[in-house]
């Protein structure tokens, strides 16, 4: 008998951008047909159609909406209707893991994550901004859309979609181009690792929170081997054509509670190819909501303070995700957070994790609070 719905579940939402032609539709087509019983509710802010297991929902205008088997939603909607469908597709009842908003192709992707900001809807949490940038065509986007440089630099994870259609030396020279502008990944036909979006659901599928072990979902003996259970037989066997080959990922556990203000300064100084942090951290507090649940994308940091399970072990385990991050250094910067026996936390130390937990009486997130946004968002 699967568990009921919990209200008090925050969905993430992410907002999926890129120029007309890149491929925004053809990844999200990927994304719905590898989520592995995620159930993802897509908002689609253009005219167009998506395909779903060969099924075509044809994009309307208005207040149509389109409730598939699988779980899927699929809205086409006015920006200045976003609250509205955020509204119904967070609901409880729709048991949604995620939502993905696609832009349209010339939507200024900064004024939809600042309304996702300002929202008022607490069922929902920032998920990030996802820019799809056409390999091919790059050049004369950025000719005719001289704006994508600052879309760019907005942007938490940079997907470099149509490799396969360019040369060396022009993968090179984009690679280049791209350098510092947050986490980049590359792929053809939108083929991306939906772990850098979502944490899939096990295939037995349950409703509710996702044990430590399905965040990782992977071998621990061999992260990014040829074992992955998302690799299939055939060519995708060469490890270079995997699809998670594209990014890292580092698993940090500690039985010594962590101190806020090292935690915090690691926090500060995290790496842009870092695009995704997720776990649990003890501080070694007494308060009996002292299991603090962090849900870090881009520069966006949200701490959520919870009680600790019934006859749980209390230790600190984190997942790191990005692209062309140094997993090692990143865990070493991590031990370093880890209290000394003789170490104690005072109040006032916890005081700047605060700054990131969700005020209950605010609402969702209060964009007027520097601490409360990305801090690409600042003004």
């Amino acid at each position: 008998m699967s568990q009921l719905p919990d209200p008090s579940k925050q969905i993430p939402v992410i907002v999926l951008a890129g120029f007309l032609g890149s491929g925004k539709t053809t990844l999200l087509n990927h994304l719905l047909r590898a989520s592995r019983g995620t159930r993802i509710g897509a908002i689609v802010n253009d005219f167009g159609s998506i395909e779903i297991d060969a099924m075509t929902v044809a994009g309307q205008l208005g207040d149509s909406t389109v409730s598939l088997g699988n779980g899927c939603l699929c809205c086409a909607v006015d920006a200045s209707e976003l609250d509205l469908f955020l509204d119904r597709l967070t609901r409880p009842s729709a048991r949604l893991d995620v939502i993905v908003i696609e832009a349209s192709g010339l939507a200024e992707p900064s004024e939809l994550v600042r309304m996702l900001l300002a929202s008022e809807n607490t069922r929902m949490v920032y998920g990030g901004l996802v820019e799809v940038v056409d390999a091919a065509e790059f050049e004369a986007t950025r000719e005719r859309h001289p704006e994508i440089d600052r879309h760019l630099a907005l942007a938490d994870l940079v997907v470099l979609n149509k490799t396969d259609r360019v040369d060396a030396a022009v993968l090179t020279r984009l690679r280049k181009t791209l350098q510092g502008a947050a986490a980049v990944v590359e792929s053809s036909y939108g083929r991306v690792d939906p772990e850098l979006f979502f944490d899939r659901r096990p295939s037995t599928e349950r409703v509710g929170q996702l044990a430590f072990d399905d965040l990782l979902d992977d071998h621990p003996a061999d992260p990014l081997g040829a074992d992955h259970p998302g690799c299939a037989d055939g060519a995708d066997r060469a490890h270079g054509l995997h699809l998670h080959a594209a990014y890292e990922s580092a698993a940090f556990t500690a039985r010594e509670p962590l101190h806020p203000r090292r935690l915090l300064d690691f926090l500060d100084s995290r790496p842009e190819g870092l695009y995704r942090i997720k776990g649990f951290v003890d501080f070694g507090t007494t308060d009996p909501r002292n299991r603090y649940a962090v849900h870090a994308v881009g520069r966006f940091l949200r701490f959520y303070p919870e009680p600790w399970p019934k006859d749980a072990q209390r230790l600190t385990e984190l997942v790191l995700i990005g692209s062309e991050i140094d997993g090692p250094a990143l865990l070493e910067q991590l031990a370093a957070a880890r209290m000394e026996a003789a170490e104690t936390v005072e109040e006032r130390s916890l005081w700047g994790v605060l700054r990131y937990v969700q005020d209950p009486a605010q609402g969702a997130d209060d964009s007027s609070d520097p601490a409360e946004v990305p801090q690409q968002w600042e003004p």
